[in-house]
């Protein structure tokens, strides 16, 4: 820095002024901070507060918790270790483990299991009191043996003396023997007390080594303090101990308290845990007070206590009274695809609807799972893109093997997905559009037709024995005949009318839909016509119950909720264990839970898991190719004429005739001797339905139900000048 002075004159005495000049920016900084003023102090915290701040910093590092957790691993580790070797030794000097047996048969009900350890028991007291015995015994025998031993030995060395003296021609070998003894004896002195030392110093450690390893092969330390590659206990096999200590932790406390009740610590509840496919079984026996909807009802804890994920675990209704039947699988087991189809892998398969069953893919304990398809309705369920089709497809692809069977298929969907039945099926209707669920509908009455035809021809054929196979290959009147409708929601939710003002859609005795799928139901298995329906997303709306309930084999993919799997299988198998809703959307495409007729069930299971064979479209096309050669041509035709229909208004007021009101009763027999095929079955419930939709509905008069003829007049009236603004429109 360099200081300058400035004098001007201009007419006036003028001040000096010094110049300052900073010759670096370092400078500049030092005089700013000059002028800064100081800045006030701060106040440090008190040497308490600061010494705890140091501790809890010390105290949750994590080096420390790392040294805390290896301190208290080995530490229980040995702990452990002396609990278990103390235990081992006990139960081998003691008759504590046969007690235990025996106490773990009777709580199970194995009297002759609990028996047997009796005996055993029995023998091992025998044994140990024979073998105190001989130990009293033992310091007498033991004293002439070495009195005897000494004297033998000290006998043998002077004589071998002798010998050597004899042979050396030297008198002093006589005690050579001897003495070499007495100097071996010496040396081993010498080296056991050299040897003693390090050995009494490193005897307990070698013991303490010896506890801590048994401690780590068992694990004795808590989770908490184990390595975090050895925390996790996901994928562990599955124990007797491990399935107990889920059971306590499951969060029910009379469980709880039963298990810490029990002298065997839960043992008895558990069946032996066999090996079932990719995955483990096991029947649990709960104990009074604990209901199985409790368990059933905690699926998720109690496959996270397992170590598995909640899809991985399984809890279905034994045979026995307050049992559950767990199923574990091997961890990721079921993320892993199960192998193709026979039907891609063997070409010379073949298929009969009589004799044989679909293979349609694998159970949850690895055996093949198929089903027997004679003469029975089928459903399957499930929400959007989760493989309903490909399901029902590769029944239907099987069945196609079996020459004799007709198919009608509509495909509400209309992607193509059927396309490969075009020269296989008679009709294949494909598209989503209402006119499409309404050719959809008429196929269907058109099977109603067929199966009143064949109801007639059998009663002509004299036969006792139903639809025989001999007469189903032989006569083509009685060909099993499959009716599929894919994507049915649609046919139910169909807004159009026919003709005769009937909808098509609906869920009331007035859809011409509904009312012909019943009547297959009703009528069709005798007589060899069925009906397969697939649809997503279940509510009353899209499939009714009396339509769901009339399926004998029902199947479900993954659905939203519970009520929705009650829908597509029904409250006694989502009861019995059946939980569609808790399947994975998206990772288990193509699982299905099956209940009802057709499927092989456990005994006491009301439903079976089945992972079914995926076959896609180029797999699909070539099996249809296989089943078209074992056909004559097959012309399939695209649209069915919709045919006369019926009109159960126009019906109900003919046979009222002139009276002004009729009993509800006569009328339902009056419309079965009008129409036999379509009123047979009729009961109140149907009458009352068509009424209620036209505001006719039968009232009471004189204490009986009646029809109102003014009423019904009046319906149809106005149902004709509805029609009649519909055309001028």
């Amino acid at each position: 820095m360099t200081e300058q002075t400035v004098t001007r004159v201009n007419g006036h005495a003028k001040p000096k002024v010094t110049l300052v000049k900073f010759d670096t920016d370092t400078e500049l900084r030092a005089q700013a901070a000059e002028e800064r003023p100081a800045p006030a102090p701060v106040a440090r915290p008190p040497v308490w507060v600061r010494s705890g701040r140091a501790v809890r910093t010390v105290a949750t590092h994590e080096r420390t918790r790392t040294a805390a957790r290896l301190a208290v691993r080995h530490g229980l580790y040995v702990v452990g270790g002396t609990r278990i070797v103390a235990r081992r030794t006990w139960d081998g000097r003691t008759a504590a483990r046969y007690e235990r047996m025996i106490r773990v048969a009777e709580a199970a009900g194995r009297w002759d299991e609990a028996k047997e350890w009796e005996e055993r028991g029995q023998r091992y007291r025998q044994q140990r009191h024979q073998r105190r015995m001989e130990l009293l015994k033992a310091p007498q025998q033991l004293a002439k043996s070495a009195a005897v031993g000494t004297a033998a030995g000290a006998g043998g060395l002077l004589a071998l003396g002798g010998a050597l003296a004899v042979a050396n021609e030297d008198p002093s070998w006589v005690l050579a023997p001897t003495m070499s003894v007495i100097e071996a004896v010496n040396w081993a002195v010498i080296i056991g007390s050299v040897v003693w030392g390090p050995l009494a110093m490193l005897g307990p450690w070698l013991c303490l080594l010896g506890l801590w390893d048994v401690g780590r092969r068992r694990q004795t330390a808590p989770a908490w303090a184990l390595p975090a590659t050895q925390r996790s206990t996901e994928g562990e096999p599955i124990t007797p101990s491990i399935v107990v200590k889920a059971l306590r932790d499951l969060g029910i406390a009379s469980l709880r308290k039963a298990i810490q009740a029990m002298d065997d610590s839960g043992a008895a509840m558990l069946s032996p845990i066999t090996i079932a496919g990719c995955g483990v079984e096991v029947d649990v026996t709960l104990p009074s007070g604990v209901s199985t909807d409790e368990v059933q009802n905690r699926r998720r804890k109690l496959a996270e206590n397992l170590g598995r994920h909640e899809h991985e675990v399984f809890i279905a209704l034994a045979p026995a009274a307050r049992t559950v039947r767990l199923w574990i699988a091997d961890s990721g087991a079921l993320d892993e695809p199960i192998g193709p189809s026979p039907l891609v892998v063997d070409e010379t398969l073949t298929a009969d609807l009589y004799t044989g069953a679909a293979p349609w893919g694998q159970d949850l304990r690895g055996d093949a799972a198929a089903l027997s398809l004679l003469q029975r309705h089928l459903l399957i369920t499930g929400l959007s893109n989760q493989g309903k089709t490909a399901a029902l497809r590769a029944l239907a692809l099987w069945l196609a093997q079996d020459g004799s069977v007709e198919f009608r298929i509509a495909d509400l969907k209309g992607v193509g997905d059927w396309g490969m039945f075009e020269g296989l099926a008679t009709v294949l209707i494909e598209g989503p559009t209402d006119e499409h669920a309404a050719e959809a509908t008429h196929m269907v009455e058109e099977g109603v037709a067929e199966l009143e035809r064949r109801n007639s021809a059998l009663k002509d054929s004299g036969s006792t024995q139903g639809v025989t196979r001999e007469m189903a290959r032989t006569d083509p009147r009685f060909r099993p005949l499959v009716l599929i409708v894919d994507e049915a929601q649609v046919a139910f939710m169909n807004p159009l009318k026919g003709d005769d003002g009937r909808p098509y859609g609906g869920t009331k005795a007035t859809s011409r839909y509904f009312m012909a799928a019943r009547k297959v139901h009703n009528q069709g298995r005798a007589v060899n016509v069925t009906l397969w329906q697939g649809t997503q997303d279940p509510t009353n709306e899209n499939l009714p119950k009396l339509v769901r309930e009339g399926a004998h084999i029902r199947a479900s993919l993954v659905v939203g909720t519970e009520e929705q799997a009650r829908m597509a299988l029904g409250d006694k198998a989502v009861d019995g264990g059946a939980a569609p809703h808790k399947l994975r959307q998206g990772l288990d495409k193509g699982t299905v839970v099956v209940a009802g007729d057709g499927v092989k069930l456990a005994p006491g299971q009301s439903s079976v898991t089945i992972r079914t064979h995926y076959i896609d479209g180029d797999q699909a096309t070539e099996l249809a190719e296989r089943a078209k050669a074992k056909r004559a041509g097959v012309t399939t035709a695209s649209h069915v004429a919709g045919g006369p229909s019926v009109d159960p208004l126009a019906d109900i007021a003919a046979v009222l005739g002139d009276a002004p009101r009729l009993r509800t009763q006569e009328v339902l027999q009056r419309l079965a001797e009008r129409n036999p095929a379509e009123y047979r079955d009729w009961k109140f419930r149907e009458l009352r339905e068509v009424l209620e939709a036209v505001d006719a509905a039968p009232h009471k008069s004189d204490g009986v139900m009646v029809v109102d003829r003014a009423k019904v007049e009046s319906a149809l009236s106005r149902r004709d000048a509805e029609a009649g603004e519909d055309v001028v429109e």
